[in-house]
């Protein structure tokens, strides 16, 4: 196996060492300016390559030149671009992306959110394992409750109709299913967005319903932005940032916002604080009053 050094020196890889490696991660940063993830990619395949194929560990790397993650003020939709793009959707598309922007879940949230986790009394969903593995509360939209309550009828036709065919079963996280044998076939533990058709499970081949695969509200909601005109890079993760931002416009307190979005620290929820800058909070563009010159009279209040 041979590998090419920066200035184009080839040498096999069981003759390559931990400061060749370094020279190469080093390269990446500083004359290829690649991103900071990319060279931790780089970086894991190469430690898998001699730990796993060549079974010649390599020793802790000095001298690495870390690429350095950006701070990026995150993009979300003025409350008349986000009716916009939901006004676009329709379904199933429309109802997940409602819930991320209505009450601030993520993709993967969604995706995994669970019928007994759907609160109809207390108007309230119950997050499990989110981010950090780490579970939360966070509110139910009130003009959400009808529509999710119709889709989950015709989500609970589908469970029946698995459970006649004898694959009705679902994959449950941890070793739940061992202790609960029953529980894979109760509703409660159904996915509320279950995907259209069965598959086979690639571990165990066995056949089930798995939830929708993320591509299918990943290209929704890009298409709908697109669809009304919207220029910004819009993601699904935008609904979640419009969420907090609009809920810090409203005037609710910042601790409340991060007990919702469920960060660990307020200083992560605090990215979103820059909208209190606007108007009489905070600073005023020079454009928008003409300045005062010394002598000037003072306009009564």
């Amino acid at each position: 196996m041979e590998a090419i050094l920066p200035g184009g020196v080839g040498v096999t890889c069981l003759s390559m060492g931990a400061d060749e490696v370094t020279a190469f991660l080093n390269h990446l940063v500083g004359e290829r300016h690649v991103a900071a993830a990319t060279q931790n990619q780089a970086l894991a395949a190469l430690l898998f390559l001699y730990k796993e194929v060549l079974a010649q560990p390599l020793p802790w790397l000095e001298n690495i030149e870390h690429a350095r993650r950006p701070v990026k003020k995150p993009t979300m939709l003025t409350r008349a671009e986000t009716q916009s793009l939901l006004a676009r959707l329709q379904g199933t598309k429309w109802l997940m992306a409602s819930l991320l922007y209505g009450a601030g879940l993520r993709l993967r949230e969604c995706l995994t959110l669970r019928v007994k986790d759907v609160d109809f009394g207390y108007r309230q969903i119950l997050v499990r394992d989110g981010k950090g593995g780490k579970d939360r509360v966070t509110m139910l939209p009130g003009p959400l409750v009808g529509p999710l309550q119709a889709h989950l009828v015709r989500a609970k036709a589908l469970h029946d109709q698995d459970i006649a065919d004898g694959c009705g079963d679902v994959e449950l996280p941890d070793a739940i299913s061992r202790k609960y044998p029953r529980a894979p076939y109760e509703w409660g533990w159904k996915f509320v967005f279950p995907s259209y058709k069965r598959s086979a499970d690639p571990r165990t081949g066995v056949i089930r319903r798995h939830h929708v695969y993320e591509n299918y509200l990943i290209r929704g909601v890009k298409n709908a932005a697109r669809a009304a005109g919207i220029t910004k890079h819009v993601s699904c993760h935008t609904l979640r940032h419009s969420f907090a931002t609009h809920l810090l416009e409203n005037g609710y307190d910042i601790r409340t916002v991060q007990e919702l979005l469920g960060h660990s620290d307020v200083s992560t929820t605090m990215i979103y604080t820059h909208v209190l800058n606007k108007g009489g909070r905070g600073v005023r563009s020079p454009l928008e009053a003409p300045a005062r010159l010394p002598g000037d009279p003072v306009a009564a209040s």
